[in-house]
């Protein structure tokens, strides 16, 4: 049986090399932790809660999720703009890295905007 200890050492974000043609390497890619994928999910929902906010939503994820080989992010908030900027290809790589990594399908897509 786990314990609190064994639980809270665990090395439970998995991740997967993929290989970037067009920025010239691989970069990883990672489980988000809990308090990730709720700021994740609440980046998603309006203000107004009832329209899904879309904006930059590939480089939201990817900054959240792109990691080196530690597991440790490259990115943070501050750099979603500017990773919305590269390459819709390379983004959308990383980002279905990403979502099958964390079981984001397009029908937890859905349950989140309350469809």
């Amino acid at each position: 049986m786990l314990d609190k200890k064994s639980i809270l050492n665990s090395d439970d974000l998995p991740r997967e090399e993929v290989h970037c043609e067009l920025w010239q390497g691989s970069v990883w890619i990672r489980t988000m932790s809990g308090q990730e994928r709720d700021e994740f999910e609440s980046s998603c929902v309006s203000k107004k809660g009832k329209e899904m906010n879309l904006k930059n939503i590939r480089a939201r994820l990817c900054v959240l999720c792109i990691c080196n080989e530690k597991g440790q992010r490259l990115f943070d908030a501050r750099d979603i703009e500017a990773l919305g900027k590269k390459s819709s290809k390379m983004l959308d790589l990383c980002f279905s890295k990403a979502q099958e990594l964390n079981g984001l399908s397009a029908d937890a897509v859905d349950e989140l905007a309350g469809n």
